[in-house]
């Protein structure tokens, strides 16, 4: 079972989950602020008992898994669990079993595509064993004091509703909770939870010696913002690859960007307004590129044959783009599926062989660069 559950304030909820391609059957979506009433009453296990002909100390059995109940009394009762639809209380089976076999997920932003794909690694994960998955999603990512309601939110889970937390790029450093959490792509390196990130400098510089390879000597580069461990990183690659190619740095030829299209496409034009405009500019993440390719088709420029672009991340959009965008892959699903990993071992109480997880990433190579000969375009 997986349901979504998303805290939207006192302000009204805009977010427009798509849950298309997402690994499992989402059994609810459920606005968690304000909460939506519901007047029928609750399905009861005496409800159940009754129906089924049998005991409330037999359904509590079948609830359990215990195996001293006749198979066809079991079969029985499992039918009418399903199709009277009773869930018993997540606090009830923590207090028969204190497991809840519930994984919780906090997401920052459920319209954006990179915790989209953490969260189908997730769940692809979930699906393989007797857990269900329970998913907050806390709004827009560039919402302030992020990490309080991260650490609100940690605390609120950990607190009997679930087994251990899974956070998607968290703010904060830490978390006063006793209960496990992970931690995909935090924004800063050194944290006191385990966490599972991509080697971002590496991938950076393969972009940067493929583009340098074509030729490219003005490169322009759209960072995220600075303060992330990723967004650093890959600026860090960036210059260090024009250090080993022994070309300057040009402050003018990089852009603070958010990782969004929207700030993309505004820096690609503060790139191409330049006296003399980068031949190819390198964008953060993919959302940034494809905001690139909106600015330059505004500029009446062709991609590859007027500017050259690449991004990172390899989202599913990527592929889909006119050109295809040439990106650094970083296996975001499988960060998901690590981190359910390294969440299942805390849970069991045993020792991680390492804190902190780094995921290889590659270049794939479409078709929005060119080669340019020496000296010009």
């Amino acid at each position: 079972m997986l349901i979504l559950l998303i805290d939207t304030g006192r302000e009204k909820c805009n977010n427009k989950i798509n849950t298309e391609n997402v690994t499992g059957n989402v059994t609810e979506i459920v606005s968690y602020i304000p909460i939506m009433r519901n007047n029928k009453r609750s399905i009861t296990i005496h409800d159940v008992a009754h129906a089924a002909g049998v005991s409330v100390s037999t359904v509590s059995r079948v609830l359990n898994d215990k195996d001293d109940i006749a198979q066809e009394t079991y079969e029985r009762v499992k039918s009418v669990i399903a199709e009277m639809g009773y869930a018993s209380s997540l606090a009830a089976r923590s207090m028969r079993s204190h497991r809840t076999h519930v994984i919780g997920l906090i997401m920052p932003d459920a319209g954006e595509p990179f915790p989209i794909e953490v969260m189908k690694g997730v769940n692809s994960a979930i699906g393989e064993l007797e857990y269900d998955l329970l998913i907050y999603t806390c709004g827009d990512m560039r919402k302030h004091f992020a990490a309080d309601r991260e650490k609100k939110f940690v605390s609120l889970l950990n607190n009997g509703i679930t087994d251990g937390v899974i956070v998607i790029t968290p703010e904060t450093t830490y978390f006063n909770t006793r209960g496990p959490v992970v931690a995909v792509d935090p924004h800063y390196e050194i944290n006191e939870y385990p966490s599972v990130i991509s080697t971002n400098r590496e991938g950076s510089m393969a972009a940067m010696k493929y583009l340098l390879g074509l030729g490219h000597r003005r490169i322009g580069f759209i960072s995220g913002r600075f303060d992330l461990q990723s967004a650093f990183q890959r600026l860090k690659g960036y210059k260090d690859s024009l250090a080993q190619a022994g070309i300057p740095v040009d402050p003018n030829l990089i852009v603070q960007g958010d990782f969004t299209a929207e700030l993309g496409r505004e820096c690609a034009r503060q790139l191409l307004s330049l006296p003399d405009p980068p031949t190819a500019i390198f964008a953060a993440n993919d959302q940034s590129a494809l905001g690139v390719y909106q600015a330059a088709s505004e500029a009446g420029l062709r991609i590859p044959d007027d500017l050259s672009i690449v991004g990172f991340d390899d989202i599913p959009d990527a592929a889909q783009a006119s050109p295809g965008l040439t990106t650094v892959h970083q296996p975001i699903q499988e960060m998901g599926r690590i981190a359910i990993q390294m969440l299942l071992k805390l849970i069991d109480g045993q020792p991680l062989e390492n804190k902190v997880v780094k995921t290889s990433t590659h270049l794939v190579i479409r078709d929005s660069c060119r080669e340019i000969y020496k000296g010009g375009k």
